[in-house]
């Protein structure tokens, strides 16, 4: 039980202005100091503020506005870069501008007009000021970020140029006035911001890339449906239906929310949620989900849940959730982002009092200074962690796995322990046969007699197995007994199917009997007995069955270095047989619900922990759990409190899920390492303490660059791929009595290649044996019965 002490209130702002890490810091610590704020988080990708707390929009929207920023209406925060019109007459200009001013040291020809100093500077004034007009809201970005004590890079970028361009203005007068010929910086001043431009507009390309999964998942929902009113259909947009109307969807449409199949039948392809690339058949009673396209038949369905209930709508929600938050790793980043731009600053007016004092000319050391300035880049650091998880968090969603939080990606990777709930997640949770031994041969004819009736799982299961193996007759004075089994009148006499122990108390079991009974429960396996007061008839085999992809997929975590336990609340020789097949050697069995969380504890003690489970009773334990990890088909209390989402009911996406955090974990370190090693290395040598003269236009290109390739970094997690399953093949030889010549061989050799997961048999009657290869996992119980279906008895 989860008791929730508080209402706690989200809300998502857009803010306009932010150009780099430090405009983070600086509105998550004036939105952090408003009364009512749990907590906020800024994420520079997506210009996005998120606010915890009960708190007023207008005392948020004041914090921010005093910051230095702006709150905005998001349609109207789309344009990200510098439009590309006026980017290209930026370009034009400049060119014109290099040519006017370097044209004659390139040995380019210049009208005999601009050869004269006073007239070129005059030009290169007008063309300049021209580019820096068109981009002027680095100015009034990075001034008013100065003016409210919040320098961000814009205010580097504004400074670097405005002192190229107001230095070029001072040396024009002292050409005009002393006719001295002098080196202006107008082109410097042009260059830098236009090249910060280029940069920018490469990076909202590159930004836009990395929220293209989520917006192909916001894409998927269909704008309208057809809803049935009154016998009439009407079209009506998606967001005025309501829980319990009635729509339609024909062939090639996309349904609409989530619901169920009240009338009709049809195929849809749920690949954009599930993955599962062959369609899945629907009737009526079925589920359908938003967003999934129907293929062929006509349906009329009862909406059930409606945007952010939907299915489709929980995933863009922990999606955009993950994307919001902020990985431990970043801790780091955001500390040095906060003062980065001051001591920018302040290493910039050092360098060029050094070099004065020093003896160097105005010229030489304003250069320097003004090279530290437009080479720093604080825009790299911020943008290194976020791009990184909202990347991996697309590839993830694409491959089943939903991350809820970008803390959760980050621990999924530093996993060492995996505890598995046993049913329902190693197993499929749901019993079939496995095995029988038929003392009568009325068995199946009896069972499926006695068990159609039956509510229990393993009676459906009996049923299931039996009803084409045996001739359904009827049944007087049905009862079920509870925790028992089943009886009733069948062939005129009082039959029970029932476990050993009741069995027992009716009819004494034969030597032979209590053998049987005996190897299928230490194979673990659960043995119900059909018996009357006269004769027993058989017994069958249940256990609950292996998925198909457990067994390969424990062996691939062992490979990552995880150490894989089993945790379940069934018998220690059932718990012993399931752990053996697939590989498990830490078994922990007979474990109440609320033992869990205590192991989960225990475990944690030693190693980073991930629990994976799908019931109620797993809910603590997952919550418990460094990271908890649910089945997507399990119960909605596993998945809220888990932190992870496997939405294809599969072990192997676990594997997945462990390697996707590891790649996405070093993927955040390179981006980190390269933007520190960019500024330790970059700032000295724009100084000149390397004996390098490094020209602010060669410091502005880099600074751009370096933001987008950070990002064009993170988007190579695009190119991750899950785990192909191993298609491993297993050999099993049974030894088999009553083969006499080749036509028996055949029957065998038949018999058995129409078993599952079987590719190859040899049978040989004078060996009395048939040798079989099999995929992996191929189910032992259902290669003795077919042989004994056919005609013959295995006995080994």
């Amino acid at each position: 039980v989860v008791e929730l002490s508080q209402v706690i209130y989200m809300k998502k702002y857009t803010v306009k202005g932010m150009s780099c890490a430090a405009c983070v810091s600086r509105v998550e610590n004036a939105v952090s100091a408003v009364t009512g704020v749990e907590s906020c988080s800024v994420n520079l990708l997506t210009n996005s503020l998120f606010v915890v707390g009960d708190v007023v929009e207008s005392d948020i929207a004041l914090a921010v506005k005093n910051a230095g920023y702006e709150i905005v209406a998001e349609k109207s925060a789309q344009k990200v870069a510098l439009p590309l019109k006026e980017l290209v007459f930026s370009v034009l200009i400049l060119v014109i501008l290099m040519w006017i001013s370097m044209g004659k040291m390139l040995g380019l020809p210049l009208p005999e007009i601009l050869e004269n100093p006073v007239i070129n500077g005059v030009w290169q004034l007008v063309l300049s000021f021209a580019v820096l007009m068109i981009n002027s809201r680095f100015f009034k970005s990075g001034f008013l970020s100065l003016i409210h004590l919040a320098p961000n890079m814009d205010t580097l970028v504004s400074l670097g140029s405005g002192v190229s361009f107001l230095y070029s203005v001072f040396l024009l007068f002292k050409t005009v006035l002393t006719n001295t010929p002098s080196h202006y910086y107008f082109e410097s001043a042009a260059m830098i911001v236009t090249l910060i431009s280029v940069g920018k507009m490469l990076e909202g390309y590159s930004k836009g890339k990395t929220t293209n999964a989520l917006k192909s998942l916001m894409a998927l929902s269909p704008t309208t449906a057809t809803i049935l009113l009154d016998g009439e259909e009407k079209k009506v947009p998606v967001e005025s239906l309501k829980i319990g109307d009635v729509f339609v969807v024909r062939p090639g449409e996309k349904i609409a929310v989530d619901a169920v199949v009240v009338k009709g039948s049809s195929s849809v392809d749920e690949s954009a949620l599930t993955g599962e690339s062959v369609p899945s058949d629907k009737a009526e009673n079925s589920k359908v989900f938003g967003g999934t396209l129907n293929l062929s038949g006509y349906l009329e369905c009862k909406a059930v849940a409606l945007g952010e209930d939907s299915v489709l709508g929980q995933i863009i929600k922990m999606m955009t959730n993950a994307s919001a938050s902020k990985a431990p790793v970043q801790k780091v980043a955001d500390k040095v982002a906060g003062v980065f731009v001051p001591v920018v600053l302040l290493i910039s007016l050092i360098t060029a009092v050094v070099w004065l004092v020093l003896g160097k000319e105005l010229d030489y050391s304003l250069t320097r200074a003004i090279s530290v300035l437009v080479i720093s880049c604080p825009c790299a650091l911020g943008l290194a962690t976020p791009v990184a998880i909202m990347v991996a968090s697309g590839v993830g969603a694409k491959h089943n796995v939903l991350f809820k939080t970008a803390t959760s990606l980050e621990t999924v990777g530093k996993v060492k322990t995996v505890l598995l709930d046993k049913t329902g997640t190693i197993t499929k949770g749901s019993p079939e046969v496995v095995d029988f031994k038929a003392f009568d041969e009325n068995l199946f004819s009896v069972a499926s007699t006695l068990e159609k009736m039956s509510e229990h799982p393993l009676g459906k299961a009996v049923f299931e197995f039996s009803k084409d193996r045996g001739k359904v007759l009827e049944c007087q004075n049905f009862l079920a007994l509870s925790g028992v089994g089943v009886v009733g009148e069948v062939l005129g006499e009082k039959v029970f199917g029932a476990n050993e122990k009741f069995i027992k108390t009716v009819i004494d079991l034969p030597e032979t009997v209590l053998k049987t009974i005996d190897e299928f429960s230490l194979s673990g396996k659960t043995p119900v007995v059909f018996a009357s007061e006269k004769r027993v008839f058989g017994v069958f085999a249940l256990a609950d069955t292996l998925k198909e992809d457990s067994k390969t997929a424990i062996s691939q975590l062992k490979k990552l270095g995880v150490r894989v336990v089993m945790l379940t609340g069934d018998n220690q020789n059932t718990a012993a047989a399931i752990a053996k097949k697939v590989g498990i050697e830490n078994v922990v069995a007979e474990v109440l619900p609320q033992n869990k969380a205590e192991c989960v504890e225990k475990e944690k003690e030693t190693a980073v922990v991930m629990m994976v489970g799908d019931g109620i009773n797993d809910a603590v334990a997952l919550k418990t759990a460094d990271v908890g990890v649910a089945i997507a088909s399990g119960t909605d209390i596993a998945i809220d409190s888990a932190d992870v989402v496997l939405m294809k009911n599969s072990l192997s996406d676990v594997v997945t899920a462990i390697k996707l955090s590891r790649k996405t974990l070093w993927n955040i370190r390179e981006n980190l390492f390269w933007a520190f090693l960019y500024n330790v290395l970059g700032i000295p040598l724009a100084a000149g303490l390397f004996g390098w003269q490094l020209n602010p236009m060669f410091g502005a290109a880099a600074m751009s660059l370096s933001s987008f390739c950070v990002v064009s970094n993170a988007l190579r997690l695009n190119l991750f791929k899950a785990n192909k399953k191993e298609n491993t093949k297993m050999e099993v030889v049974l030894k088999i009595e009553g083969m006499m010549c080749p036509h028996c061989e055949a029957h065998v050799t038949k018999a058995l290649m129409e078993v599952g997961k079987v590719e190859k048999v040899v049978a040989s009657h004078k060996d009395g044996t048939a040798v079989i290869t099999a995929c992996d996992g191929a189910d032992l119980g259902a290669l003795k019965m077919a042989v004994e279906n056919a005609g013959y008895k295995v006995i080994g």
